[in-house]
């Protein structure tokens, strides 16, 4: 089966350095894998309501903007968050995205979580640190290294790039040089560009 991969976008701007980063390591994906683009910003989903335990605790089937949301991170082999980081952690968008999963994963029919079990979970971020003091995205990073354990998808590598202003991403040329070949990376142990977590 060719791999698929959704890259989930959580900029507030089109061309943001996070997703600039992403153009260049798709270019190293293996012949005949399939890309889709999520801009988040352009597919804004509901407050998530939390009704866990009210009643039997189920949700309704997504709808709108979260089935198209719902429907690429089911297609995808691959999932990639390409965002910046945002005060140590996930911009609004992103974490009301993962909120949206603990919806997901009460409604009977989709079988949510067990369809993402053994799925690569992947992270391309970028902060306004200096390069190899890449402490401010460590919460962001473990985030997701934990949503991956949670949901038992496999947390397969992440690229740290570093910038501020737009555009700055493209002057970081070891995340530039690392992006090209990032998708070739499995397994997991992260590349040696991930942060400490500790």
């Amino acid at each position: 089966m060719n791999r698929r991969f959704s890259i989930v976008l959580g900029s507030t701007r089109d061309g943001g350095n996070s997703e600039v980063l992403a153009k260049h390591a798709i270019e190293g994906l293996p012949d005949g894998a399939e890309v889709r683009w999520l801009r988040l910003r352009d597919l804004p989903l509901p407050p998530f309501v939390d009704v866990r335990h009210e009643g039997a605790g189920e949700y309704p089937a997504p709808t709108g903007h979260a089935k198209t949301l719902l429907d690429a991170t089911m297609w995808a082999t691959d999932l990639v968050f390409a965002t910046p980081t945002y005060w140590y952690s996930l911009p609004a968008s992103v974490k009301l995205y993962l909120d949206h999963w603990s919806a997901w994963m009460r409604v009977p029919a989709l079988d949510f979580k067990n369809a993402l079990k053994g799925r690569a979970l992947w992270v391309i971020t970028v902060n306004s640190d200096e390069p190899g003091e890449d402490a401010s995205s460590g919460p962001l990073l473990r985030t997701l290294e934990l949503t991956a354990e949670y949901m038992h998808m496999r947390f397969a590598g992440a690229l740290v790039g570093h910038g501020n202003r737009p555009g700055d991403a493209t002057r970081d040329a070891a995340a530039v040089r690392a992006a090209r070949t990032f998708f070739r990376t499995s397994g997991p142990t992260p590349p040696a560009s991930m942060p400490s977590l500790a």
